[in-house]
């Protein structure tokens, strides 16, 4: 059987996805009311044998309103008008989802404030201060 290949080497099952052709909304005068030209693109993200541990769980976080509590990722194509289009469309995007999945984030190195950025700092509240200060009343200052 067929397989897509996503840019980071995971490869998909064409029989793992399921597409549903609906009727698109807005314009498109008589012929968006007679054909069915939107795809409906379902991927099991939960049940797939192509996807590892890792990939899932972050497909399954990135997926975000896309995701169906049974973990099937649902993704809309109606951008075109054609429904062949719109079904590349559609694995387009679950092809871009796998790879952004693929991707492990960065861990993140904590850092500390160089030097001249604490003597700016401290610069700045001085020259607040002093600001402050000359916004006071002659008699408080004397006190």
């Amino acid at each position: 059987m067929a397989q897509l290949v996503a840019d980071c080497g995971i490869a998909i099952d064409m029989g793992e996805l399921h597409f549903d052709c609906i009727r698109a909304s807005g314009p498109g005068g008589q012929h968006v009311n007679k054909a069915s030209t939107a795809v409906q693109l379902r991927f099991d993200v939960a049940g797939s044998p192509s996807l590892s541990d890792e990939v899932r769980q972050r497909m399954l976080r990135l997926a975000g309103n896309r995701l169906t509590l049974d973990g099937v990722v649902v993704i809309e194509a109606k951008r075109f008008r054609s429904l062949e289009k719109n079904r590349q469309d559609a694995i387009a995007r679950l092809l871009e989802l796998v790879d952004k999945s693929a991707k492990a984030p960065k861990k993140r190195r904590p850092t500390k404030p160089g030097i001249g950025a604490k003597k700016r700092r401290l610069n700045a509240k001085k020259i607040r201060g002093s600001i402050k200060r000359g916004r006071q009343s002659v008699n408080s200052r004397d006190e």
